[in-house]
């Protein structure tokens, strides 16, 4: 392994697993489950294939395995989970068992186990799916929970500010080429919520994009200034609710009459509120899409 291959120290893999110090070194010891590197003073650092056996390890003994016979399985068979577990999204009123708990952590606002859950998850199930099988749905779950008046909404908005911040975390330590295409994101002026923004980067990053993101409610002019100098190849235009359309009803005819100017330049619109709006009306430059597939598949 190269010196960069060793990321982690105990008190991080803590976080991420959710194991205490003292389980990391006994399972450490008495089942040479991993192997750490010391450093000169001594402290453990762990790799990321290290991180990854404990959480296999963690969840065959959720499923009632000893942790003798979850590490002799593990140690033998790296494969392992896809064998023994049933397809992560188990739904359950499309809310799966790392929905569940984080649903749970939501409800008390718990913002420490809200983090340390959403890094497990990520971790464990890696980025694709943690996005596609615990965000979405987790986030789908919190706004019908507070539909239904059952969260308030002091619930509601702590929780997705934390997930808001951890997916803002991703993507500032997300690693594309320099020459890679760019894809642009913003808020329609007046939209606040671009949680739905930052997981459609992180997905286009992951098919080899750049991605910058305008932010919500910003300006129609900040919008247009920002494309004309950064020059993306994509720009996707968010609208999850219906606000923009009511509080600055010209805006968008303003953004597609600017996107007729720009051939070049692909321009697509997403969100619940841009597709109740588009019931109604229409656009000739800008294109609807509700899914990065589709933006990407049609370049």
């Amino acid at each position: 392994m190269t010196p960069t291959d060793w990321q982690y120290n105990i008190t991080q893999v803590s976080e991420i697993t959710g194991l205490s110090k003292q389980v990391i070194r006994k399972w450490e010891e008495r089942y040479q489950l991993v192997h750490p590197k010391r450093l000169e003073n001594g402290h453990r650092v762990y790799s990321e294939k290290d991180v990854q056996l404990y959480l296999k390890v963690l969840s065959l003994s959720n499923q009632g395995y000893s942790i003798k016979q979850a590490v002799t399985i593990v140690l033998s068979n790296q494969n392992v989970l896809e064998a023994v577990t049933p397809t992560v999204l188990t739904k359950s009123d499309n809310v799966d068992h790392f929905c569940n708990l984080l649903l749970e952590e939501g409800r008390l606002c718990n913002e420490v186990e809200l983090n340390r859950l959403l890094q497990q998850a990520n971790h464990s199930l890696g980025l694709a799916k943690f996005l596609s099988h615990v965000i979405i749905p987790f986030l789908q779950e919190v706004g019908r929970l507070w539909e239904k008046q059952v969260w308030t909404e002091y619930q509601e908005s702590v929780t997705t500010m934390i997930v808001r911040d951890y997916l803002v975390q991703l993507r500032r330590n997300y690693h594309s080429k320099e020459d890679a295409p760019l894809i642009m994101g913003a808020c329609l002026p007046g939209e606040h919520h671009e949680v739905q923004l930052h997981i459609l980067l992180l997905q286009a990053m992951m098919a080899g994009w750049r991605s910058f993101l305008v932010g919500s409610s910003p300006a129609v002019g900040a919008i247009e200034s920002l494309i004309i100098h950064f020059k993306p190849k994509v720009v996707l235009l968010s609208a999850m609710t219906t606000r923009p359309f009511e509080l600055y009803p010209t805006s968008i005819q303003q953004l597609d009459d600017f996107a007729a100017k720009h051939p070049a330049i692909r321009f697509y619109m997403g969100g619940a509120g841009s597709e109740e709006y588009l019931k109604t009306h229409s656009l000739h430059s800008i294109a609807i899409a509700s899914t990065i597939d589709e933006v990407i598949n049609n370049l």
